[in-house]
């Protein structure tokens, strides 16, 4: 963290709440003081921020000290966040579960030599009937991906600055959705449900933010890809087929950031980055 302002000694000390932090350094920039901060560790919730001048000896100056109350709220951050990515893995075979057949698995590693029906007696299947979705593979979109760069406003040191991103690079994502059963016409009626799922939903669809509601959902076209492929006359007397399943325009980065832009607006202090001791901030 980093407070801006003037006035500010070449030793001072930072509380928050009461706690202090640890202030490794205080220096000049654009005719600004600059102190960069490490905060303390607290409890959640939205605290004070004091700034005291301190002498050669690192004893409080008298009447060189200022308070901005509520200016920083301590937030308990999430350990890990579920990547977009397995959030729609776990939504396809959700959906999978309850439309197609409630003994679906995944897979994301394979101890086979390919995905074709050769293998399939090394796929290990508790019970059959059942589905495994594998994958997923990534393809190139060209029909979905953006050609223009991303701009947002940031706070930079003197005021807002445009911040550019590349146009994120945008995938298909395909699976393989592997069918297993011990009875041929088990087998064709679940081959059929299987289309029927992929005619009846053309989008899989979640929220944009699981954390954040307002945020709306976002949605990517579910599709068929290929061929349906049987094999029936397979080892130990199981039946089984294969088709892909491709989820299209998928963003697997948002664009890596480019070099900073130059400001948007005059330079100014904003209320919570600038302490000047003794006055205003």
């Amino acid at each position: 963290m980093r407070l801006v302002g003037t006035d500010f000694a070449d030793r001072v000390r930072v509380l928050f709440g009461g706690v202090a932090a640890e202030a490794p350094s205080v220096r000049d920039e654009a005719g600004l003081r600059l102190v960069d901060l490490r905060t303390p560790v607290h409890a959640p919730g939205v605290v004070g921020v004091e700034l005291q001048n301190l002498d050669a000896a690192g004893v409080p100056v008298p009447g060189e000290s200022v308070v901005l109350v509520g200016a920083y709220r301590f937030a308990r951050p999430t350990v890990a966040r579920e990547a977009d990515l397995t959030r729609v893995v776990r939504q396809l075979l959700r959906e999978l579960k309850r439309q197609v057949l409630a003994n679906v698995s995944a897979t994301v590693s394979v101890d086979y030599d390919d995905t074709t029906l050769d293998g399939l007696n090394l796929i290990a299947m508790a019970k059959v009937p059942s589905l495994v979705l594998s994958g997923p593979t990534l393809r190139p979109n060209r029909f979905y991906s953006a050609n223009v760069a991303h701009e947002d406003v940031v706070d930079g040191i003197a005021g807002p600055e445009l911040a550019r991103r590349k146009p994120p690079y945008t995938v298909d994502l395909v699976f393989t959705l592997t069918a297993a059963s011990e009875r041929t016409a088990e087998l064709f009626n679940l081959m059929a449900v299987v289309a029927t799922f992929l005619n009846r939903n053309r989008w899989l669809e979640l929220q944009r933010d699981p954390a954040d509601a307002s945020r709306g959902s976002v949605r990517w076209e579910l599709d068929a890809d290929g061929e349906f492929r049987t094999q029936l006359a397979g080892k130990d007397d199981v039946r089984a087929f294969t088709c892909g399943v491709v989820v299209r325009g998928f963003d697997v980065d948002e664009g890596l950031p480019l070099d900073l832009g130059k400001r948007v607006t005059e330079p100014e202090l904003l209320p919570t980055q600038a302490i000047a001791p003794g006055g205003a901030p």
